[in-house]
């Protein structure tokens, strides 16, 4: 049988990612898909409008041939790219009634029939990738953000039926030497990357060890039972802050009864499971009580460069954390996002996308910490080890949990 050439490869991608965004979504009745719960998620029906938008603005609408769904979309879609017009608010994202999830639907159906013309086009072979692995963000946050807005809702709905039982006991936590010494980060090699992963350079790293695992719910419940939350000297000041005028009190999505709030609806927490749902200086305020601290983004990178990308990413019968299996179960993809002591900056000689998608990460390096490593709602085939994601030290609502680290 003939091998597939690189253009059949990327049209079956662009079909099998566009499908599963849709059917991400296909559990949610249209009155779901319109919920938006905080500023910082999105509707289920916007997550697929701007997939879709995306690929109109930044491809198709460069054929003056091309006739567009509805050009009322074009600021209703458009997320950030100040450059392509003005966008309507991201907060006011739960104002649209309309267009209904039917529209949304119909206007994905259009652009996928205007892409067939140019899925084959080698030109535009790397925007399309582009998108593709931009769909595939919006895939995990649409899960993320309805998993916020059931939250908020008396019933707690679930959005999945319950996964199959497991029973694993967490191993012992080890912490893995590392010599350090210099070490190259960052993307190699000429397959996609974000623009943040690039230039693979070249840093000196101290040796450091890093721990075998993530930390479980059990672990964290022993820091809050020794009095995390009311002990200032673990925590960072502006941290401290927000959790005081915020009233934390344990992980977004924990109840006092020994449950916790999954997509998978209300469920009995298992102390060998990943913990998450905390913000970075939770993560920190916990490593200071242990008396250890958070891998940088480099160390993490280094102790990941010889092992293979698996581990719990985006199952749709299994949309949360499992326990590690055994001491050789690393959890470094899958299950959480890492927090790590590193800030979002630019790599030595960062040039961001050119064209339309100059916007797309470089605004954002200020103010912002990097995550690695995938969680349970990151789609297979998206992580790498040079992945950079990047949240706000405060953002809980993400599947990010912790790994410690120490001095050598």
């Amino acid at each position: 049988m003939p091998s597939s050439s690189p253009h059949d490869s990327l049209r079956r991608r662009y079909e099998m990612i566009r499908a599963e965004t849709e059917a991400l979504a296909r559990p949610l009745s249209p009155e779901d898909q319109s919920l938006q719960s905080m500023p910082d998620a999105s509707p289920t029906k916007w997550h697929l409008g701007h997939t879709s938008w995306f690929f109109e603005r930044m491809l198709l609408q460069r054929d003056s041939a091309y006739r567009g769904f509805d050009a009322r979309f074009d600021a209703i879609f458009n997320s950030y790219y100040l450059g392509l017009g003005t966008p309507m608010l991201r907060a006011e994202r739960g104002l649209l009634s309309r267009p209904s999830a039917r529209d949304v639907l119909e206007y994905r159906a259009h652009v996928d029939a205007a892409m067939q013309s140019v899925l084959d086009d080698p030109a535009v072979a790397g925007l399309i990738e582009l998108g593709l692995q931009h769909e595939q963000q919006h895939q995990e946050l649409l899960l993320t953000d309805i998993k916020h807005a059931f939250s908020r809702n008396p019933l707690l709905p679930a959005y999945a039926p319950p996964p199959p039982p497991h029973q694993h006991i967490a191993p012992p936590l080890r912490f893995i030497p590392h010599d350090g010494g210099r070490v190259a980060v960052g993307h190699a090699g000429e397959d996609f990357a974000f623009d943040n992963e690039r230039p693979r350079h070249e840093i000196l790293l101290s040796p450091f060890r890093i721990a075998s695992r993530l930390i479980t719910n059990a672990e964290y419940a022993d820091f809050i039972q020794d009095g995390g939350y009311r002990r200032p000297e673990f925590w960072l000041s502006d941290g401290w802050a927000l959790a005081k005028s915020q009233g934390w009190q344990a992980p977004l999505y924990w109840q006092d009864d020994g449950m916790h709030f999954t997509l998978h609806g209300l469920r009995p927490r298992d102390p060998a499971e990943p913990v998450i749902h905390v913000s970075f200086y939770e993560a920190a305020a916990y490593a200071a009580w242990a008396g250890k601290r958070l891998a940088t983004e480099f160390e993490w990178e280094a102790a990941v460069k010889d092992l293979p990308v698996t581990g719990q990413l985006l199952d749709r019968s299994v949309l949360h954390p499992r326990p590690a299996r055994s001491a050789a179960d690393r959890q470094f993809y899958g299950d959480a996002w890492e927090w790590t002591r590193s800030s979002y900056d630019p790599y030595p000689g960062f040039r961001s996308f050119g064209g339309a998608a100059s916007e797309y990460n470089g605004k954002f390096m200020v103010g912002q910490l990097v995550l690695r490593g995938g969680s349970c709602a990151t789609p297979p085939g998206h992580i790498r080890a040079s992945y950079r994601n990047f949240f706000p030290p405060a953002a809980r609502w993400q599947f990010s949990g912790i790994r410690m680290a120490e001095d050598a």
